[in-house]
């Protein structure tokens, strides 16, 4: 248990933990720690958003917060997610764009894509009067998200690390991840919390589905990409909440 908590916490962030245990089954396993992995990440992002806000103005809090949300996974979800617009968007075929995805050079679709998720995600921070059960939230649940679409979803490839953990992850993980994932929902933001969870799922069914029209399967960028569109989405849904 301790094992694949740690691995999960080295996938996921950028934290220099002396753990070091890649084996296939200890990723696969580790996908049901992922929501706890974002919460910690969430408790770190809502700190720092309090501490600048005592002498920021709201704007700039948002700024910075939102370059410390990159930087703590080492923006690996948020590269995905530019490989998704690419790949998905540019090719014409399966195959194609599927090889656009494994290509990291960034297109137009890639610059469109990640130019309005970064907008809409700071337009959600700066709309909202109260920022920290938002952060909790949608760092927990768009991880939760994501391993709910490792383990339900086809993967694309062959090989690959998100092969090797799709393959290793199976329903108990899903299961840990929804556990961990309602018991954060509930206890941060009661009945708000688990509409955003609900609004969590649907747009995690919702990208899965349309990526599978596009390329056969998941890919470890779609991976990222559902990560970045649920943490969106969760704080949207909390900015209709406070909108008059």
């Amino acid at each position: 248990m301790l094992s694949s908590l740690l691995t999960a916490f080295n996938f996921l962030t950028i934290l220099p933990l002396p753990w070091r245990d890649t084996s296939q089954q200890s990723l696969g396993q580790a996908v049901g720690w992922f929501p706890l992995v974002g919460l910690a990440i969430g408790v770190v992002l809502a700190g720092l958003d309090w501490g600048l806000s005592q002498f920021l103005p709201s704007g700039v809090t948002a700024v910075l917060v939102m370059i410390a949300w990159l930087l703590a996974s080492g923006a690996i979800h948020f590269d995905g997610f530019l490989d998704s617009c690419d790949g998905l968007f540019g090719g014409k075929t399966p195959v194609q764009r599927l090889e656009i995805m494994r290509d990291h050079r960034v297109g137009a679709f890639a610059v469109a894509g990640g130019g309005l998720l970064l907008l809409l995600r700071y337009s959600a921070l700066t709309g909202l009067p109260l920022r920290t059960i938002p952060l909790l939230l949608a760092l927990a649940l768009s991880r939760w998200a994501m391993s709910l679409a490792i383990v339900f979803f086809p993967y694309a490839r062959k090989q690959g690390l998100g092969r090797a953990m799709k393959d290793h992850a199976r329903w108990p993980q899903a299961l840990q991840a929804t556990l961990i994932a309602l018991v954060a929902a509930w206890f941060i933001g009661g009945v708000s919390g688990l509409m955003a969870m609900v609004t969590a799922g649907v747009v995690m069914i919702l990208a899965a589905l349309f990526i599978r029209t596009r390329i056969p399967g998941l890919t470890g960028d779609s991976y990222g990409a559902i990560n970045e569109l649920v943490e969106a989405a969760v704080l949207v849904f909390f900015t209709t909440l406070f909108w008059r």
